[in-house]
């Protein structure tokens, strides 16, 4: 099954890369957050919003506003990779995210992948369902 080249828009993925963590003055670690790899830019089929039909492709209880379906099935997004739709983000000459002097991205990514759900290899395809978030 084959995504129409027409229908295919492009969006930003960044993978999970590990979780850092910090420590307090008597060297306990008290916070842990993920860090995340360069944005990648890829292509996909993406709906244009929640319904009936993609809500059973998930099941009736995950929460998700979009839908989006990859030819690839082995992509690397994954559960823990966050996105950019509609939003192209600010990256430096090595191609990692910009930062702010207080510590936040520049451009941050605005959905997280829910699930994603493998076709057959005999289909090839992938799809991700995934929520809007606002990230501070």
């Amino acid at each position: 099954m084959r995504c129409a080249n027409r229908n295919k828009q492009y969006f930003w993925y960044a993978p999970q890369t590990g979780v850092t963590t910090s420590e307090d003055e008597y060297g306990n670690e008290c916070s842990a957050y993920p860090t995340y790899g360069n944005p990648v830019k890829v292509s996909g089929n993406i709906s244009a919003a929640r319904g009936d039909v993609v809500s059973r492709q998930f099941g009736d209880d995950d929460e998700y506003d979009r839908v989006i379906v990859v030819e690839d099935r082995n992509t690397a997004i994954d559960e823990y990779s966050v996105l950019w739709i509609d939003e192209t983000p600010s990256v430096d000459t090595n191609g990692a995210l910009k930062m702010n002097e207080d510590g936040t991205y520049e451009t941050p990514w605005n959905y997280i992948v829910r699930k994603v759900g493998r076709g057959l290899p005999t289909f090839g395809n992938a799809i991700i369902s995934v929520s809007k978030v606002t990230v501070r």
